[in-house]
């Protein structure tokens, strides 16, 4: 298993050193610290000052951080967490609690406002620079948090940066390419390798923190319960057991068994489970707003597993669901101690909104001890269920739920009205600046937020790391039929084939044809690729499809065809003319009724590198990938479907089944025959 690199850090004094000397405090100068994430019980942590004084006692370095000379609770790494944020809190303003309780997409020309006048300190990145520029940004405003009159440091956090993602999506994984590369996150779990996911969790976390990125808004945990819904590509798909499974050791991995200056920390999302989405709509938009559960129990048996293996894995926060769960349509779900009335379950709001959710459920239930993070936008254009009520009462109502921390708000103002208004007391803030300064000083930033560029650009570029990454790409790829077989394309068979090749991805097409054309040619010049079908004596066919939300907002398409970004026609043309390998990039379980059974042989990806894929298809890797989600049989299989149920489960004939009599159904992956 990888192991995290221990990096050694240049301890900084700065010219605004001051010693000052003390023969006693809190017990001594030298009596021992205690057990707690940042020292270790063991030896001092990093100390690393730009801008602000030190002060050392004995041979101990701290940092004074609200310069006054002395050392303050808050300031001293001997104590523990609980202890200095017991000290900090009452030293900040009402305006700084209601900033620290916002966090936004960072913005280069408003920082200085952000950080001194708004008192934010979680900003988002969503730009996509190199390891190097992303820490010497992060040094940059470092520098202007610690300048500030309390000193307290900014939490960097940013979506998915590993996966190849088809299209960089808004609060999905907006940047991807700077570090190793891993296959989707459905490709992780066809891997089935526990111990390939907590390495990828690792390696991530020491390039995200070595590049100053402190916090992921990650991972999708939510189990992939209705094939229409177009964040399937963002899970791990339908598998509640599986995705419990990999939970764990992602929150293991990124966090460690506690939270330390070598964590990066962990928001796994969206609570109570995004996956029964209505007819696959996108929540984002007014017409997808809405839940339904009408399979009794479905909830605690498909969605809720995975929050729980996070959750006892110390996962530090979840960010809720926009959805509004609805009454209507729904079976019972929730112990009935925790319904509204006796005959309302859910309260029609949305899930940072949601007291049963969020404080009945998740805190009192589950016993989640961290913080919630909205989803964005939740106060303003994506408020479903509340949207009548003012700002203030909306900030009021979602701390009451159990909401701590709000997603792309960069406008504390609301908040501090509602105060100011009486909706809310100051004093109710304090248990979610409590929630967050904890995980600001158990991840060591206020000792030392600061780090290499140079070294984080060399952690991104580890050639070790990346060759784990491609092993992960290797194990994804899932044979799915070779009865006739074609496959591997051997060196002996390569050498009596023409090969026609073609990517089908809508407007993509044709450069990615070329792209893929151009890496055979370069990684495997023994293949002789022909430019026309009629020179062809064997294809290889490459569908990347897009899922299609229809514009009345009926449903989403997942068919394949021209919606999708398929010319069927073309493809059953080519197979038709020769015997062809298909391969289906499965970031959905798509209706591929129509190309599948005149296909040679199939293979399903999951936004994998197309090195990966050609060295399986020649037999340079023996296939192991298994299906992480259920294939339909057809349109009417996926129109029948009920949305709260994994397809392995549904009670009808649900899946597709090929020529040879297998099911695709989770879990199904074929090898080649030795």
């Amino acid at each position: 298993m990888a192991k995290k690199s221990k990096r050694l850090r240049k301890i900084v004094m700065s010219s605004l050193i001051t010693s000052v000397a003390a023969a006693t405090l809190a017990g001594g100068a030298f009596a021992s610290p205690p057990d707690h994430s940042n020292a270790g019980g063991k030896k001092a942590p990093s100390v690393e000052a730009h801008v602000k004084p030190t002060i050392k006692i004995g041979q101990r370095l701290f940092k004074d951080l609200n310069a006054n000379g002395k050392l303050d609770p808050y300031e001293d790494w001997r104590l523990s967490t609980e202890k200095r944020v017991a000290d900090l809190l009452p030293r900040m303003s009402m305006e700084e609690k209601a900033g620290i309780m916002q966090i936004t997409s960072l913005s280069t020309t408003a920082i200085n406002d952000y950080i001194n006048k708004r008192h934010i300190r979680y900003l988002i990145i969503r730009d996509n620079p190199s390891a190097a520029a992303l820490a010497e940004r992060a040094n940059q405003y470092q520098e202007i948090a610690e300048a500030s009159p309390l000193g307290i440091p900014i939490v960097f956090t940013s979506n998915p940066r590993n996966n190849i993602n088809e299209q960089n999506e808004f609060g999905i994984s907006e940047a991807s390419g700077q570090f190793s590369t891993w296959p989707g996150t459905l490709g992780l779990a066809a891997t089935r390798d526990l111990s390939l996911i907590r390495d990828f969790a690792e390696i991530a976390a020491d390039e995200w923190r070595a590049a100053g990125i402190q916090k992921n808004y990650g991972y999708q945990i939510e189990t992939a319960t209705e094939p229409r819904w177009r964040r399937i590509s963002g899970t791990f798909g339908e598998d509640p057991t599986l995705n419990a499974k990999i939970a764990k050791e992602l929150v293991l991995g990124f966090q460690g068994e506690e939270l330390s200056s070598k964590s990066v920390a962990q928001t796994v999302k969206h609570f109570p489970g995004d996956g029964a989405v209505v007819r696959g709509l996108d929540p984002h938009n007014e017409a997808g707003q809405f839940a339904t559960y009408p399979t009794p129990g479905s909830l605690y048996k498909y969605q809720l597993p995975p929050f729980q293996a996070a959750i006892d894995a110390g996962v530090s926060s979840v960010m809720s669901y926009y959805n509004v769960p609805k009454n209507e349509g729904s079976a019972a779900q929730l112990p009935r101690e925790l319904w509204q009335s006796e005959t309302q379950q859910f309260e029609e709001v949305a899930g940072a909104y949601n007291k049963n959710l969020l404080t009945d459920l998740l805190r009192d239930r589950m016993g989640f001890k961290g913080y919630v993070n909205s989803d964005s936008g939740v106060l303003t254009n994506r408020d479903w269920g509340v949207h009548n009520l003012t700002i203030e009462e909306k900030f009021a109502k979602a701390i009451d739920a159990g909401t701590n921390i709000f997603s792309d708000n960069n406008d504390p103002s609301g908040l501090i009205s509602a105060v100011n208004k009486g909706l809310i007391k100051e004093k109710d803030l304090g248990p979610s600046v409590s929630q967050l300064l904890t995980e600001i000083f158990n991840l060591g930033l206020f000792e030392d937020p600061y780090t290499d560029p140079a070294e984080a650009q060399a952690i991104a570029s580890s050639e070790k790391s990346q060759a784990r990454a491609d092993e992960a790409h290797l194990k994804s790829v899932t044979l799915l039929r070779n009865n006739q077989g074609m496959l591997p394309l051997t060196d002996e068979k390569i050498a009596h084939t023409k090969l026609y090749v073609e990517v089908f991805s809508g407007s993509n097409s044709a450069s990615r044809t070329e792209a893929m054309k151009k890496m055979i040619a370069k990684e495997d010049p023994t293949v002789t690729i022909v430019d026309t079908l009629g020179e062809a004596t064997a294809a290889v066919v490459w569908l990347r499809p897009s899922p299609y939300e229809l514009p009345d907002n009926s449903t989403v398409d997942i068919k394949l065809g021209t919606n999708t970004g398929i010319d069927v026609a073309k493809v059953k043309q080519i197979e038709e003319k020769v015997p062809t390998t298909l391969v289906i990039n499965m970031t959905n379980p798509w209706v591929i009724d129509e190309v599948e059974p005149a296909a040679a042989s199939v293979v399903a990806t999951y936004s994998v590198k197309a090195e990966a894929l050609l060295d399986v298809l020649r037999g340079r890797f023996n296939p192991t990938g298994k299906l992480p989600i259920t294939i339909p049989a057809n349109q009417e299989a996926v129109e029948m479907n009920a949305s709260d149920v994994p397809g392995y489960a549904e009670k009808f004939d649900y899946t597709y089944t090929n020529a040879a009599g297998d099911d695709y159904t989770f879990g199904f992956g074929l090898s080649y025959k030795k």
